[in-house]
């Protein structure tokens, strides 16, 4: 039943079961917090959200005190609520000054500094000035890994740290010691935390206690320029921000997308950008006498010409990597069309997805977001918290509410949250086709049952049969399931892969796939930002590189052309779900490095194939042209279940092999991740290299 309330003079009406802090931002009023988030539990420690209600002596913490808690009039009026009166001002300025009473005055060389919460609340809501007198306490540093610097003197234990790393990255490492002077944030056992989501309290904390230890000292928030854009370290697209002063991008910071990744990204997304700054490829080579020499753009275009016109178009091919755009796959195809090459594949990883059954059968069809009315959840192959960190990130939320079985078919993990391991082989995902498992009835009895194929399931040589046992698990009719629910879920690890497979950039008639072309007779291999493939199978074959980094593809290429990373180009990328989003141009390639499309158009019109578009939007209108679903951006449109259907119908077999674990290095999975010290260094320390015990 909705609840009246009078809130400064205006009269309001507010559903049950909120706070009235909640209730007074419905109001229009800003009401300030250091220890409430809207995505942790309340906490109710710092008090700094007090508000005055009528008929109560005292200041209420707002953060902490439901609408329905409110004691009512007995003339039965609405409750009054004053946010600005004399009570609540003096009530707040004499929290800031307790909160200020062990703070260090050194704002002038605080990282936090320009977009602290603290000097913000100080100057809206603070005082004149302090009535304590007496020394200030000191806290000594912690050591919270190599993504975060403390300094703890700084802290107001607002807690909010404390409750992310419990309740949202499902990894209890950090807590409190001590109590009233004495009480300090620390991990239990002096080490870095080893969550994939740890950077995250750098966000979250209010007062500069943790700062980005990369980022230490480098730059001012008011000296970057900002940019919003999308990640691509992984197929769920988050939404980043990208900062940049110069030429030169300093960090990347999450923005909110409530339908993605709610205001979460994981540490390679936003650590990953000093490699964007080390082996970078920023001119042509060429490779002469067996080393790679630079070179013009007309001379490594015209050698590149030459050969793709000499080469047999039965024995070329191309191969696309993880990180590419749609613009420049379109390109890629297109022009590999207009000289007959048929062989082309963007699922360098060998993934066994057919787009001619339909977008339905390589989707994550329940969509991140409904995961949350998920009631049952079978892992096939999968290990979310490496492979979407984020994504597992909703999964434990919706565990967290109650109500959410998990089953798990492959290596047993860690996932931050409990499970019923079924089996290590595809075996299990059949006894559950069967209805052979316990678990099988857990999944019929639900109305909405989640089953996630995940890469380690899907790129093996009967990837087909188990996405086939998966695909007839999830569409198996029981009266329970609700109507209009598709249950088949696609993990995927690519940001390209979605968008590729959209646009059908797979073996036409006669051509062969990833497989087929590392077998060692071709003669001419285009690779788009390939990295991932065995390099040693491409034989003699002319190896074409465009791409960002010196990294497999270049050490083996014959010629290299440098491209684009994804802050230097507006490109269109989809996301696991489906979901059409597009990254914005937040700084400039360096050196003669090109945006990829370009680099296609100019060796079209050297081949005597020129592609028919000038510009990006040209080449858009026709890219429309092939898959009209890529202009509709920032939706998610429910695939055909039709998909689902025809992949249920496969008849091929599985084998007994055991489901190796799919995703083993988080932090090392593309050309960008293995040029960044910062990863490397959280390799080593994930693989149980050597330990930090103290801080610097």
């Amino acid at each position: 039943m909705p609840k009246k309330l009078i809130i400064d003079g205006q009269d309001i009406e507010v559903e049950d079961g909120i706070t009235l802090l909640q209730a007074c931002e419905q109001a229009g009023v800003e009401i300030p917090r250091f220890c409430y988030h809207e995505r942790l539990s309340i906490a109710g420690n710092c008090r700094m959200c007090l508000v005055e209600v009528v008929g109560m002596p005292k200041p209420q913490a707002s953060c902490a005190l439901g609408v329905n808690d409110l004691p009512a009039n007995r003339d039965g009026s609405p409750k009054v609520i004053n946010t600005r009166s004399p009570m609540v001002k003096k009530a707040r300025e004499g929290v800031m000054e307790f909160l200020l009473i062990n703070h260090p005055l050194d704002c002038p060389i605080c990282d936090q500094g320009g977009e602290c919460d603290l000097q913000d609340q100080a100057m809206a809501f603070g005082g004149a000035g302090s009535r304590f007198a007496l020394n200030k306490r000191a806290v000594e540093e912690k050591y919270l890994g190599p993504l975060i610097k403390t300094a703890m003197t700084r802290c107001i234990q607002c807690t909010r740290c404390v409750r992310f790393m419990t309740e949202v990255a499902g990894v209890e490492e950090l807590g409190a010691i001590g109590r009233g002077e004495d009480m300090e944030i620390t991990t239990y056992l002096e080490q870095g935390m080893l969550s994939e989501l740890s950077a995250n309290v750098v966000d979250l904390c209010p007062v500069g206690a943790l700062t980005h230890r990369p980022w230490a000292f480098n730059a001012r928030s008011w000296e970057m320029r900002k940019t919003e854009s999308i990640d691509v370290m992984d197929a769920v697209g988050s939404a980043i921000r990208v900062d940049v002063r110069g030429r030169e991008v300093m960090r990347i910071l999450p923005r909110n997308n409530d339908a993605v990744n709610e205001e979460w990204i994981s540490d390679k997304t936003r650590h990953v950008a000093d490699g964007l700054r080390t082996q970078r490829l920023d001119r042509p080579y060429i490779r002469r006498d067996g080393k790679l020499v630079p070179a013009s753009w007309s001379e490594a275009l015209g050698v590149v010409a030459a050969r793709l016109k000499s080469a047999d178009s039965a024995r070329s091919g191309a191969i696309v990597g993880d990180l590419a755009g749609a613009e420049e796959m379109f390109a890629l195809g297109d022009l590999m069309g207009r000289l007959g090459i048929t062989s082309g594949d963007c699922r360098q990883d060998g993934a066994k997805l057919d787009p001619a059954l339909g977008r339905g059968s390589y989707l994550f069809n329940s969509t991140i977001e409904g995961l949350e009315q998920a009631d049952a959840i079978l892992l096939v192959g999968a290990n979310p918290r490496l492979e979407a960190s984020v994504l597992n990130a909703r999964i434990r939320k919706r565990w967290r509410q109650g109500g959410l079985a998990v089953g798990l078919v492959g290596a047993k993990m860690d996932l931050a949250y409990p499970y019923e391991h079924i089996g290590n082989g595809a075996d299990g995902i059949a006894a559950l086709a069967d209805g052979r498992h316990a678990f099988a009835q857990v999944l019929a009895q639900a109305k909405r049952p989640v089953i996630i194929v995940g890469a380690a399931a899907f790129i093996r040589a009967d990837g087909a049969a188990i996405l086939a046992q998966a695909a007839r698990l999830a569409t198996a009719g029981t009266p329970a399931k609700d109507a209009g629910w598709n249950a088949f879920n696609v993990l995927h690890t690519a940001a390209a892969r979605v968008a590729g497979l959209d646009l059908g950039f797979v073996p036409g008639p006669g051509g062969r796939d990833v497989a087929g072309m590392l077998k060692g007779d071709m003669d001419f291999v285009y690779l788009l930002g390939a990295d991932e493939i065995d390099m040693t199978k491409l034989g003699k074959a002319f190896v074409v590189y465009q791409g960002t980094h010196g990294d497999a593809g270049a050490h083996r290429a014959d010629v290299i052309l440098p491209g684009a990373a994804y802050t230097e180009k507006i490109a269109t990328y989809v996301n696991l779900e489906g979901r059409v989003q597009m990254t914005d141009k937040a700084a400039f390639a360096p050196g003669e490095a090109k945006e990829d499309w370009t680099i296609l158009r100019a060796l079209s019109e050297l081949v005597g194939q020129k592609l028919g578009y000038d510009t990006v939007d040209a080449l858009r209108s026709e890219l429309y042209k092939i898959a009209p679903g890529l202009m509709r951006l920032d939706s998610v449109e429910p695939a055909s279940p039709e998909g689902v259907a025809a992949l249920a119908k496969l008849t091929t077999r599985t084998d007994t092999t055991p489901l190796a674990p799919g995703l083993t290095n988080f932090y090392l999975t593309n050309p960008i991740a293995r040029a960044s010290q910062i990863m490397a260094e959280l390799s080593q320390l994930k693989a149980g290299g050597p330990r930090r015990v103290a801080a610097e």
